[in-house]
């Protein structure tokens, strides 16, 4: 399956999401962001790109968006695991959605 079409699962329900980014954690000055079980109900999701690639979810108010993603996995909870590393394999972003709380 394709991570639209697991994406697609999530449309039209009341997800649960994890957004992090640690861009620059590893450099002088550190930027980042962090959101853990924000409750968002998921009126569209889109998938763009290639080998890096990015996320639209559209909520009713807005948009949440993760941009530099390139691996994925499903999880035996059903829980979609969207993250970007380096090539280091340091992780730079992750965007996990969920039908629980995670």
């Amino acid at each position: 399956m394709e991570v639209q079409s697991y994406l697609d699962t999530f449309v039209g329900k009341s997800c649960y999401i994890h957004l992090e980014t640690t861009l620059g954690a590893y450099v002088n000055r550190p930027i980042g962001t962090f959101i853990r079980n924000a409750q968002v109900y998921i009126e569209r999701a889109q998938i763009k790109g290639n080998d890096s690639y990015r996320v639209g979810l559209k909520i009713p108010i807005g948009w949440v968006y993760a941009e530099g993603l390139n691996v994925y996995d499903q999880d035996v909870k059903g829980r979609l695991l969207l993250e970007g590393h380096d090539e280091d394999g340091k992780l730079q972003v992750a965007l996990h959605i969920s039908l629980e709380p995670l």
